[in-house]
């Protein structure tokens, strides 16, 4: 397992000490979106939350351990919600629009529209490789979602890996142009892509009927 900082002695156990590291989080996620990774810089954020940047390497050494922080929280967020949605007894169309919404309540709600998870080439080769297999975990359960659709005949027969991979493009991408002040909300969002997803998905001979797929 990769360390994105040291974590000073008694901290694991201050919910204080993690609110305030989401909140730093929160903050580089919304630098990264606005700037980009390269363009970002560690004081800009530090002044953003009202810290000396020295303050701030209390919490995170580099910027490249926020970013790598960015993806680990999202990931590990997306997977654990996905893992209790599989497993629940609703049928598989249902269960791909449960994952449609948490996608986008994570990746928007929880760190505020990040684009940073979309900027994982920054980080170094071996942080890289930790998020790619994370994102391999997740993106295997999306897939055994789908597949699991055909079998039980609520999601027409398709290929599982192209149709997962098209979906969470179309998803993280909102990233880029979702903005929290606006008018949509991620539950917004995530009833309006579930919809227009599980049509596209649905059996042949389900109809064209609007509003949630069955």
């Amino acid at each position: 397992m990769v360390q994105t900082n040291a974590i000073p002695s008694g901290a694991t156990a201050s919910p204080a000490w993690a609110e305030r590291r989401l909140e730093i989080l929160r903050r580089a996620a919304e630098v990264f979106r606005e700037r980009g990774f390269q363009g970002a810089g560690m004081r800009e954020i530090a002044e953003g939350l009202g810290l000396a940047p020295g303050a701030l390497y209390y919490y995170f050494p580099s910027k490249t351990d926020l970013l790598y922080a960015c993806q680990e929280i999202s990931l590990d967020r997306l997977t654990e919600g996905a893992r209790a949605i599989a497993r629940t007894d609703a049928q598989a169309a249902e269960r791909l629009r449960s994952l449609v919404d948490h996608h986008l309540e994570v990746i928007l709600d929880v760190l505020g529209g990040s684009a940073a998870h979309l900027e994982f080439g920054a980080l170094p080769p071996d942080r890289r490789r930790e998020i790619v297999k994370r994102r391999d975990t997740y993106e295997r359960i999306l897939r055994k979602v789908i597949r699991e659709g055909a079998e039980d005949g609520t999601l027409r027969r398709v290929d599982e890996k192209t149709t997962a991979m098209a979906l969470l493009g179309a998803l993280n991408w909102t990233v880029v142009w979702w903005r929290p002040e606006g008018k949509r909300t991620a539950t917004d969002l995530g009833t309006s892509y579930a919809d227009l997803f599980l049509r596209g998905l649905a059996p042949a001979d389900a109809g064209t009927g609007q509003g949630r797929t069955p």
